[in-house]
């Protein structure tokens, strides 16, 4: 599927005498496809596909309904699987996961409270590996 762009520039790079070799070696596309656009006047329109029915989609109801009562915790798919299962599911796991995924809360870190105390009062340090192997040299900065 070419997009409008290309076949626009597929007309006008032949308008100004390009070969459709040279076309199709610029444009990275097979010669035969560059003939096809150029014999046609009009961009070819592209339908829709609809989305194929899942073997999941009759059980999307009852996974969200479970996802919402259990908030703010989390149910692991497998567990949600094993329930889905006995209710007649026959599709993987992978499917559910990928469904299950996009409800699953992003955790934000807690944010690091900094404090800064005067001198003499608090000492700070940290340990550190500067050689590895036979004889490590290790050191407190």
């Amino acid at each position: 599927m070419l997009t409008k762009e290309t076949f626009v520039d597929i007309h006008v790079r032949f308008a100004q005498g390009q070969s459709i070799r040279n076309i199709a070696r610029q444009l990275g596309i097979s010669r035969n496809t560059v003939k096809r656009h150029l014999q046609q006047h009009q961009m070819p329109s592209y339908a829709q596909r609809a989305k194929p029915v899942t073997k999941l989609e009759p059980f999307k109801p009852y996974l969200v309904q479970r996802i919402e009562q259990a908030q703010p915790d989390w149910i692991p798919a497998t567990v949600l699987f094993d329930e889905v299962v006995q209710l007649g599911y026959q599709g993987g796991i992978a499917q559910l996961r990928r469904f299950v995924c996009q409800f699953k809360l992003c955790s934000t870190p807690e944010p690091v409270v900094r404090f800064e105390t005067l001198p003499g009062q608090q000492m700070q340090i940290d340990f550190t590996t500067i050689r590895r192997g036979k004889r490590p040299l290790k050191a407190f900065v």
